[in-house]
């Protein structure tokens, strides 16, 4: 099936006195993924409006990854930047109009934050100025964030050792900025560290610049807030120290402790009291009590009593255990994969999840997308209604309350007593089957239950996406490349009809 191509993105370039930049010494060049290469370490690209338009399918609400809220009126949306076969995932942080009404300030802001390069920062690669527009554009990071694998897990808790990982590195990821003449950080908490496709941590760029050009530099509880900030809302190379420290009683902890009540509830009692019971005792009391002394350091009233990043840096980098871990194996999430080559179309959100085989993220919209694919081909005649019937369908709603609660083998067994026993045919029922199978490592399965979808639904995109994945699940990334453009091409076509789905 033919596929059109998208159109190419039209890149606006700062002009020179906003760009110059001496790459930093020792850095990596980053590139885009599936091979595109990412603007050099001294360019930040000036997007124009339209192609962060087109990147967010004009900032609809199902790619918001960060909502807004009175604290913190920005929302940030996930993005696709498509060029011919190559795309790159983006953040965009859209700001409020009132946020910077100086055009040149806000430009000048972001390009010195786009100066940046660094393994340790989610780094920003461009900007929007235009009219009205302002807008910020970052790597985009797919593995959540700091608070939600600490305070809202599915599956497990972060063990000890990562903890230990991602203290070092967002201690080194600060260490950078200061180096690079970049000390303040604004309102620095578990939210703001970002997991990316292999699991390490980062920094979100965004909390280089201020929320707005005149506005507050925190918008967390004020319970986390350096006194000084409290005093004279000053912000200081050292309040981002006392930030540091809350961070490092959120990994010690696994809830956000306000510091006063975490340094009383020690009192030179146990440490033990203050340590995250999903721990389960899997830590090293010593450095613990080691990074609970750091984080005492930090919170101290006075901010001249507060360690150096420098001095945090060299007493976390000896704690480093398992260095030969990848994260993603500490994390408890999958290695990343990807299918090879892009789709000649924009990707919806199922789409992308699937190109980028986020097992996780396809579950998640299967469930939200309940059965509406299924309208008009699940006809019965009245004789149909037996109790054959009435036990089939029993068997698919305890598939469906498995699937709901993540226990795919008992989800199997539902949809699988629903397929053998009954007379109906679910395009939707294949499809949860087939990402069941694929959670449990099944990719074979996963296969044939993908096709019988197709085959009860020739036109569901969905189908065959899921195809896509169990196929590079399979190493058939040719293949997998292939089903991923029919699919982006049902897609569009579906689209084009106004027909409903993903």
């Amino acid at each position: 099936m033919g596929c059109c191509q998208s159109s190419l993105l039209q890149l606006k370039k700062p002009s020179a006195d906003v760009n110059e930049q001496n790459n930093p010494q020792g850095q990596k060049n980053h590139h885009h993924q599936n091979g595109e290469e990412a603007p050099p370490a001294d360019e930040c690209v000036e997007f124009s409006f339209a192609d962060l338009k087109a990147a967010t399918n004009n900032f609809f609400s199902e790619y918001i990854v960060s909502e807004s809220s009175d604290k913190s009126p920005n929302v940030v949306y996930k993005g696709c930047l498509q060029k011919e076969n190559n795309r790159r995932c983006i953040a965009v942080k859209k700001f409020t109009k009132a946020a910077w009404p100086d055009r040149k300030q806000f430009a000048e802001e972001a390009s010195g934050v786009g100066k940046l390069r660094n393994e340790r920062l989610a780094n920003l690669i461009g900007y929007c100025c235009e009219g009205d527009e302002r807008l910020l554009v970052a790597e985009y990071m797919p593995n959540c964030t700091l608070a939600k694998h600490l305070f809202h897990w599915e599956k497990q808790t972060i063990e000890w050792a990562m903890r230990l990982r991602v203290s070092l590195y967002i201690a080194e990821a600060l260490q950078y900025c200061c180096q690079e003449k970049r000390p303040l950080y604004h309102d620095l908490n578990a939210d703001r560290v970002l997991f990316d496709e292999n699991g390490d941590p980062r920094l979100s760029c965004f909390g280089l610049m201020k929320n707005s050009m005149d506005g507050k530099s925190y918008s967390t509880n004020l319970a986390y807030t350096p006194p000084e900030y409290l005093r004279d809302g000053t912000v200081i190379p050292e309040s981002v120290m006392y930030s540091f420290g809350t961070i490092l009683l959120d990994l010690l902890s696994g809830k956000h402790v306000p510091p006063n009540q975490a340094l009383d509830m020690i009192g030179g009692k146990n440490i033990t009291l203050l340590m995250d019971s999903h721990l389960d005792g899997k830590f090293s009391t010593e450095e613990a009590t080691l990074v609970f002394e750091l984080a005492s350091q930090c919170l101290q009233y006075e901010p001249r009593n507060r360690p150096s990043i420098r001095e945090l840096v060299a007493a976390l980098t000896p704690l480093q255990n398992n260095s030969d871990i990848p994260s993603y194996e500490m994390l408890g999430i999958p290695k990343h994969e990807e299918i090879p080559l892009a789709p000649q179309l924009p990707l919806s959100v199922m789409g992308d999840a699937c190109s980028r085989v986020d097992l996780t993220a396809i579950h998640q919209l299967l469930l939200v997308s309940h059965y509406k694919d299924d309208d008009g081909s699940c006809e019965l005649s009245f004789q149909e209604w037996t109790q054959q019937i009435r036990d089939m369908l029993e068997a698919r709603k305890r598939g469906d309350m498995a699937f709901r609660d993540k226990d795919f083998i008992e989800a199997i067994d539902g949809y699988t007593t629903f397929i053998d026993v009954g007379n109906i045919v679910s395009p939707t029922v294949y499809a949860r089957r087939s990402i069941c199978y694929l959670l449990c490592d099944k990719p074979d399965a996963a296969l044939r239950d993908a096709m019988q979808a197709q085959l009860a639904h020739p036109e569901w995109p969905t189908a065959f996406y899921l195809q896509a994945v169990a196929l590079v699940k399979l190493g058939m990334h040719k293949d997998a490349a292939d089903m991923l453009n029919e699919a982006s091409t049902l897609e569009k076509k579906r689209h084009n009809r106004g027909s409903r789905g993903y």
